[in-house]
């Protein structure tokens, strides 16, 4: 920040380490989709030189993007860790997805990071930043995440940097736009054939310095007088924006008495604004000209990070409790205290196995240490979503294999992880994302972080016998791979669902079990669990008599039928006086009709809310069996039912809704039109309103997808099961039909 040149402190090949955690930077980079994350990684470890050469997004061979379904799609789909050397200090930078399917890969990024880089594109329009990061940027806010914006695509911008600055002041400035400026303007070259001026060069507003990146390496010059002119009210508004946050009481009444302030001391002021998270500087970043070996503001980046970003020393205590949840003391960075680290992420590799990507919060990990294994929460990703608190704890002992710092496809032994840092850990068979790694003796758990609850269905089956054979494995390693992903078998339909995020997180779920897991699906319509009731009460006799040689069948049954309460179930009800039906088979005949209310009656789905009770009925002392009175109650049942009217009952869930206040029209008309009821809004916040509804569940069954057209991509919604209600006659007829 203070215009110093550096020289980079890793080399191209060599992992980085560090001993001390105050040495160390963790740095999460986020962003919309397409703003350039992935890009800005590779200059800042060029130019940090721990590539030689940078790789392009488009052509499949950045650092980050190294998954073979990234550089089929030339988008980043999970985390990425790339650590590099600067002044002194290892740097992980944490590459994020921005599609919102992903945002499991984001929060788990959030959680190994102690600093955020929010990267904007000023390619895009200026209000695609308030759609997708405006949120994000208040989650951190609430934590106290010290936060830094990145401008990227100044040469083929579509939004100036002036004014794409002030709509970054304006949204994540709201309380005080002077807590979000820039420290750098960019100076732009002669305008190409495309239209476009690139930016070659940055002003510095603290130094008064001209950055020249023209040549791919950077050059300090003395600007001119018409360039001081022009930085003149930005120089003087970013010197007010970094006393108004300084420590220093004195120093805004000297400012305004017209005393001098010594450079030195606002570049002070403003890394330890910057590292209490009060004070975002904006810069400007761009990978190195063709044959260069330092991108566009990277130095003056990697700078910032290592000077004004905090080190894991300063992050708070961490909550531990016992595994059975009894409270210990909260843990500190300390690499000599009691180890506890977090598994941020699973991955399997068909020569290692599976790999397990930490941050160690307080102690040291060494290889082949034997720890304790301990998760609840994220690692149980399979049923109907559980109640908070409801998931069972699963641990165990394992010892720890082989440590190593990622680099893309590449994995570098280290000697150790401190606590602040992170690494993977090979053969860690037990452990899954979200599970807390600590001393065998000592065994801790940490909270997991929370996600938004997957609610697009993805129904599959095996695509033939041999993967019947491996699916259920299959699908368990990837939901201990995905903690966004969940895993149902569901008892009323009886197909195999993966509730997922969203379309993409969809094939790329299907892309990794075919690919890492060998399996392969195909993907079958999703069914809703319908259910059927009568719709009035009725009678009937099920007769089931056959003579054919030897043993015959003989068995006779009347019963009545009649509607419940919603909720009720199948009531079974014995009223035969006499004996005509012996005791051993009104058993039979109980056992025959609730098979029958199993499968159905008129659509193949479940009847329910219904008491049957059997009144009459006829045995033979040869003929008479279990399986003949089993036959007769269901033919009985059928019967009963031809009479009067079968009703279809549809399952309604409750929504919450959670949108801007300028989404909440379009949303209630949006589930009006799904047959839903509003059932009231309350404010949620600043700018934000939940809209509670009650909608069925098969107008919903891809709402996931629909809300981020309707809110563009704002909104998000919960939902939970409420009853079972009765589906309009003509919907109720496509389904017999269909059936």
């Amino acid at each position: 920040m203070g215009d110093r040149a550096k020289t980079p402190a890793g080399a191209a090949g060599r992992a980085p380490t560090a001993d001390r955690p105050s040495d160390i930077r963790n740095v999460v980079l986020v962003g919309h989709g397409g703003s350039g994350k992935t890009t800005l990684v590779e200059a800042l470890a060029q130019t940090a030189g721990a590539l030689n050469r940078a790789g392009r997004v488009e052509d499949g061979g950045t650092v980050s993007d190294h998954d073979e379904i990234e550089r089929r799609r030339h988008r980043s789909v999970q985390l990425s860790l790339v650590p590099v050397g600067w002044d002194g200090h290892k740097i992980n930078l944490i590459d994020t997805p921005g599609y919102a399917d992903f945002v499991g890969e984001l929060r788990a990024g959030l959680r190994a990071a102690d600093a955020a880089l929010f990267v904007v594109s000023a390619a895009q329009e200026a209000d695609a930043v308030a759609a997708s990061t405006r949120a994000l940027w208040e989650e951190c806010a609430a934590v106290g995440m010290p936060r830094a914006v990145v401008v990227t695509h100044l040469d083929t911008a579509r939004t100036g940097f002036a004014e794409l600055t002030g709509v970054c002041a304006g949204l994540f400035g709201r309380d005080d736009p002077d807590a979000v400026l820039p420290l750098y303007l960019p100076v732009y070259g002669p305008e190409g054939a495309d239209g476009h001026a690139p930016a070659t060069g940055l002003i510095g507003l603290l130094s008064e310095r001209i950055l020249d990146y023209s040549t791919g390496a950077r050059r300090e010059e003395p600007p001119d007088e018409d360039r001081r002119e022009l930085i003149a009210e930005a120089r003087a508004r970013l010197i007010e924006g970094i006393i108004a946050e300084s420590e220093d009481e004195t120093l805004m009444d000297r400012y305004l008495g017209g005393e001098p302030i010594a450079p030195e001391t606002l570049v002070e002021d403003l890394e330890k604004a910057v590292a209490r998270g009060v004070f975002h500087p904006v810069l400007a970043a761009a990978p190195a000209a063709d044959g260069g070996t330092q991108g566009l503001g990277t130095v003056e980046l990697l700078d910032l990070i290592a000077r004004g970003f905090p080190s894991p020393l300063e992050h708070g205590p961490r909550a531990v409790t016992t595994p059975d949840g009894q409270p210990r003391p909260p843990v500190v960075c300390d690499p000599g205290g009691p180890l506890v680290a977090e598994v941020l992420k699973t991955a399997t590799d068909p020569y290692v196995g599976r790999i397990s990507l930490v941050r160690v919060f307080s102690g040291t990990l060494r290889p082949d240490d034997t720890v304790h294994v301990s998760g609840r929460g994220l690692a149980d990703r399979t049923g109907p979503a559980p109640a908070p608190g409801g998931r069972d704890l699963h641990e165990a002992d394992d010892r720890i294999g082989a440590l190593t710092s990622p680099f893309g496809r590449q994995q570098r032994p280290v000697a150790h992880c401190v606590a602040g840092d992170l690494a993977c850990v090979a053969r860690l068979g037990h452990a899954e994302t979200g599970d807390t790694v600590s001393a065998k003796d000592d065994p801790l758990l940490m909270e997991p972080w929370t996600l938004p609850e997957p609610l697009l269905p993805l129904a599959v089956r095996a695509h033939g016998k041999a993967d019947e054979d491996r699916l259920s494995q299959g699908l368990a390693r990837l939901v201990a791979e995905d903690p966004a992903l969940r895993l149902e078998q569901n008892p009323d339909t009886r197909q195999t669902v993966l509730w997922c995020l969203g379309e993409a997180h969809q094939d790329v779920a299907l892309e990794r079990l075919r690919e890492r897991h060998g399996v392969r699906v195909d993907a079958v319509p999703y069914e809703v669990a319908l259910r059927e009731t009568f719709g009035g009460a009725a009678s009937g006799r099920g007769r089931h008599v056959k003579q054919s040689g030897g043993h015959g069948q003989y068995a006779v049954c009347e019963i009545d039928v009649e509607p419940l309460p919603p909720g009720s179930g199948v009531e079974f009800v014995d009223e035969v006086v006499g004996g005509a039906v012996p005791r051993p088979f009104v058993t039979s005949v109980e056992k025959g009709v609730r098979a029958q209310a199993a499968r159905g009656i008129a659509t193949g789905h479940p009847l329910v809310d219904v008491r049957v009770t059997l009144r009459d009925g006829k045995a033979h002392s040869v003929d008479s069996s279990d399986a003949a009175f089993q036959t007769a109650g269901a033919l009985a049942l059928r019967e009963a039912a031809a009479a009067v009217p079968v009703h279809l009952l549809e399952p309604v869930d409750e929504i919450g809704v959670l949108v801007p206040d300028e989404y909440v029209g379009p949303v209630m008309s949006d589930l009006s039109g799904r047959r839903g009821r509003v059932v009231g809004t309350d404010r949620a916040g600043p700018g934000r309103t939940l809209v509670r509804a009650e909608v069925p569940e098969t107008e919903i069954v891809r709402y996931a997808v629909d809300l981020r057209s309707v809110s563009h991509g704002t909104g998000r919604f919960d939902r939970t099961y409420a009853r079972h209600e009765p589906m309009p006659p003509h919907l109720a007829e496509k389904v017999r039909q269909q059936a």
